[in-house]
């Protein structure tokens, strides 16, 4: 390689700059001779010189620059940057001669591309790179003192807002927050549940076996607290809690024969409090799962229709997002959340799983043993093409979901009693339909509702009512007409006004108004020219073939 025809490109916060490997064969030789001389900064500097530097003009262009190289796109500025800095290769020379060093390679690519500038991208060139970056102070002092760091710190600050910001999967991430909380909150209030169980139970031991469900229990618990107080008096609130007149007078009835320990008022407090919380804790539950489900009516309905809320959302969930769902074919889908017995499977050479999450969908549940494979496969199919829809449609509805559902059960069907199922084209093309023609019927209406402007103007006419202005339908009648009239006088004046003078004019104009006098009623088509211009009005191109008249004569 030349000397002289490597130059190496460097992105910083600050702005772009084009380095030139003096010495490019020196130190090229191996990427152990590269890590050497990167760290001695004299030799380095010696091998390397700045070419170029072109800084960012304001904190909007180097986030625009930035966002560019990330993306791996030639933004305008580099394009012109690139084409000033980096000579350019003549006909008679090769070009392998110059070549531009980039640590990524795919803006290499779209930089050869672009600008037609042979590039490479391989780990010597990036071991320069990182020389650059590490003494890229001593080349440009204006940065040193800590203003490289500053710049450094405001556009990482920058470039993290925005993609924030504009991130497409906002509400993906509300749906895998929701759906992990209530994972966890499954198992706390289980656990919480079971110690209010034991805890209480010193004390109560007969309401365990009365009650049943853990958020009554703890709802029973804290209502009840010491058993000795509790008495009919508080039996309509205990069946309120309970839901049953039975269980409540069962419970009124241990609580008087109960062989329990006796408790301090302390200790009964402390009791009571937990058993408190554990309840907050499962009516928050409660209200985050509606959140839950009203999140993924709107974000995915035909999936969430499909599956229902809580599949979806962990299907979600383990893909990242729904973009990221709807990439996956259905393969992958029908696996998801398998990978442990994939990979063991693969290790062992034993047979692959059948299903991951949409395990837990009713439809694999009802299936027999031997159909649960092929529901499970079908059911992926199904979930790949839901999450596509509603990952890139226009307007969200939840019929293809409704209709894939009966895909499914008809699906159930043809395995239990061999009846045909309808093919997926018929399903689709119906669901089409009937969306094209409810739109269709939402566009009549609406124009039904628009009321007619010339009806509006015949019924305000009718009524005598002004219209919109306070000024009535015939008053503007009237202004038009005064308008058109004045347009109509403008153009006569500026008619005679064009009239060339002179008797070329006079011997223009004047068969043209025989022509218009012929034209008109019997009377005037018999009357002479003589007897027509003494009746006319006087006028100059008359005057003027009244004129014409004698010279004619004395000729």
């Amino acid at each position: 390689m030349a000397s002289g025809g490597t130059y190496i490109l460097f992105e910083s916060a600050s702005g772009f700059a084009v380095f030139e490997a003096v010495e490019f064969e020196e130190i090229g030789s191996g990427t152990a001779e590269v890590q050497e001389a990167v760290s001695d900064v004299a030799r380095f500097g010696r091998a390397v010189k700045l070419k170029g530097f072109q800084p960012f003009t304001s904190p909007e262009n180097a986030l625009m620059n930035i966002n560019a190289v990330s993306e791996h796109v030639l933004s305008p500025d580099l394009k012109a940057f690139l084409e000033m800095n980096v000579p350019k290769t003549g006909k008679k020379k090769s070009k392998s001669k110059i070549v531009l060093g980039v640590a990524a390679a795919p803006l290499a690519s779209a930089i050869s591309e672009g600008l037609g500038i042979p590039c490479r991208a391989d780990d010597i060139v990036r071991e320069i790179v990182r020389g650059i970056r590490q003494h890229f102070t001593t080349y440009i002092s204006e940065l040193s003192k800590g203003r490289l760091e500053q710049a450094q710190l405001g556009l990482g600050h920058s470039y993290s807002r925005a993609k924030v910001k504009f991130n497409p999967g906002r509400s993906d991430n509300m749906i895998i927050q929701t759906i992990a909380l209530l994972d966890q909150l499954d198992k706390d209030i289980n656990t919480f549940a079971m110690r209010v169980r034991e805890w209480y139970s010193w004390h109560f031991p007969e309401l365990k076996d009365i009650v049943k469900d853990n958020y009554i229990f703890a709802r029973c618990a804290a209502f009840i607290g010491d058993r000795t107080k509790l008495t009919e008096e508080k039996a309509d609130e205990l069946r309120s809690i309970t839901m049953e007149d039975d269980l409540a007078d069962a419970i009124i009835v241990a609580a008087k024969r109960s062989i329990g320990m006796d408790c301090s008022e302390l200790d009964m407090v402390n009791i009571v409090m937990f058993t408190s919380r554990m309840v907050s804790l499962a009516e928050y539950r409660k209200q985050l799962h509606e959140y839950l489900v009203d999140k993924m009516a709107t974000v995915a309905p035909n999936l969430t229709e499909l599956l229902g809320e809580m599949v979806a959302a962990r299907l979600i969930a383990k893909a990242g997002s729904l973009t990221n769902l709807a990439k996956c074919p259905a393969s992958t889908v029908q696996i998801l959340g398998a990978e442990k017995a994939l990979f063991r499977a693969l290790k062992t050479k034993g047979n692959t799983p059948k299903y991951g999450l949409i395990y837990h969908s009713t439809f694999i549940g009802r299936a027999a043993a031997k159909d649960k494979g092929r529901i499970s496969r079908y059911l992926a199919n199904k979930c790949a093409i839901a999450s596509r829809i509603d990952s890139f449609i226009d307007e969200p509805t939840t019929k293809y979901g409704a209709m894939m559902r009966e895909q499914v059960e008809e699906r159930l069907r043809f395995y239990e009693t061999g009846e045909p199922p309808r093919k997926n084209v018929e399903v689709m093309s119906l669901v089409s339909a009937e969306l094209s023609a409810e739109r269709a019927a939402a566009e009549a209406k609406m124009d039904e509702d628009e009321p007619d402007e010339e009806e509006e103007a015949e019924a305000a006419e009718e009524s005598g009512e002004p219209s919109g202005g306070g000024e009535s339908n015939k008053e503007k009648k009237k202004k038009k007409k005064k308008a058109d009239s004045a347009k109509k006088a403008k153009g006569k004046k500026r008619k005679l006004s064009e009239t060339p003078e002179g008797p070329d004019a006079d011997a223009s104009e004047t068969p043209k108004k025989k022509k218009k006098k012929k034209s008109d009623g019997s009377g005037s088509a018999k009357s002479t020219p003589g007897s027509a211009s003494a009746k006319a009005d006087p006028s100059p191109a008359k005057s003027s073939s009244k004129k014409k008249k004698p010279k004619k004569k004395a000729a």
